[in-house]
């Protein structure tokens, strides 16, 4: 289990270790080693997702480990209170970002092992805390530089916790 303190409250997420456990083993590292602290959820859509970790709040990208293979064949759907690691169009590009789902996207979903049907992996879900996530997903939202979907206010992940 881990548990991200953020501005707006505690969210605990599970890990599936069995079905991602590249992923999984990825995401607790940083966890694990506190790479989270100080990030932000830089980027929020609502009706569709909440994203994080890897951005500071002045929206400067932190450098991470390198990039993981997609464990988007899994079987897991990118579901409502799911976790799924962020990436490029490359498919095998994730690092640290990741992004909450906050409705069912299915189309984010693994097709098949082609450039545009990896889809996104599935690796966690949020087991407390979705009244925070929902929080998150309804702030005020902007442009900073190059970046849009940005809330106004920063929401920083301030401690992780690793139970």
């Amino acid at each position: 289990m881990i548990i991200f303190k953020t501005t707006l409250g505690n969210i605990k997420i599970r890990l599936f270790e069995e079905q991602a456990p590249a992923t999984a083993a990825n995401f607790l590292r940083y966890a694990k080693e506190g790479f989270y602290n100080g990030t932000i959820f830089h980027r929020v859509i609502d009706n569709f997702m909440v994203q994080g970790g890897g951005m500071t709040e002045d929206m400067e990208q932190k450098s991470g480990h390198e990039p993981i293979k997609n464990e988007a064949n899994n079987g897991l759907s990118n579901k409502v209170g799911t976790l799924a690691m962020a990436r490029t169009m490359d498919p095998h590009s994730a690092s640290s970002q990741f992004f909450i789902n906050v409705k069912d996207n299915t189309f984010l979903d693994f097709r098949s092992e082609t450039m545009d049907g990896w889809g996104y992996c599935v690796f966690g879900e949020v087991i407390e805390g979705m009244d925070v996530v929902e929080k998150i997903k309804s702030v005020k939202t902007g442009n900073h530089g190059m970046h849009s979907d940005v809330p106004l206010e920063a929401i920083k992940i301030e401690e992780t916790e690793v139970e």
